[in-house]
């Protein structure tokens, strides 16, 4: 067991824990904040992100004794009292959750990477930067259009780049051709 203190959600916190408590289980269990999910326990689905120290990690695979001394932010504590954060406000405006169960992990990397990323930020840009999280409800398109809408809320709309709204339908081939 150890003695452990961190600043989560901005208020210091100090617990005893066993040495083998993982982020995520912490959060959960020992604060209560429910909203970071857990998966896979792999880092394979990206449902338990978190920051540390403002960039994104995956709360599953990092000891709560790694974040000691250091700042978390949860996705209750990404508002700001009672106004949502702009990647919260746009996941419920374009409809970028289905079950909702990988919808805190998908917002909390969403913020990171709209306030981290130095380039134009565009559908391809996000779809890559995304891949560590799995939705298994969506196609991923409602997601991306409301990361892009935060994007341009946040930085501006010269720093994003908006996907078409609707695609040009693929003919199928002409089989009966001689």
């Amino acid at each position: 067991m150890s003695m452990i203190a961190m600043t989560v959600n901005g208020a210091p916190v100090n617990r005893e824990v066993n040495d083998s408590t993982l982020l995520v289980e912490f959060l959960r269990e020992h604060l209560g904040l429910t909203g970071t999910h857990v998966g896979c326990d792999t880092t394979q689905c990206g449902c338990c992100v978190v920051h540390l120290d403002g960039v994104s990690v995956k709360s599953c695979t990092v000891l709560a004794a790694q974040a000691a001394g250091r700042s978390v932010t949860t996705i209750e504590g990404l508002a700001d009292g009672n106004e949502l954060h702009p990647v919260q406000t746009a996941f419920r405006e374009h409809h970028g959750l289905q079950c909702g169960y990988c919808t805190p992990g998908m917002i909390m990397a969403g913020a990171e990477l709209i306030a981290t990323y130095d380039g134009v930020l565009d559908e391809h840009v996000v779809r890559e930067e995304m891949e560590g999280n799995l939705c298994r409800c969506t196609g991923y398109h409602n997601i991306v259009r409301a990361i892009l809408a935060a994007a341009e809320e946040i930085k501006g709309p010269d720093a994003v780049v908006q996907p078409a709204l609707a695609h040009a339908p693929v003919s199928a081939p002409n089989r009966g051709a001689a």
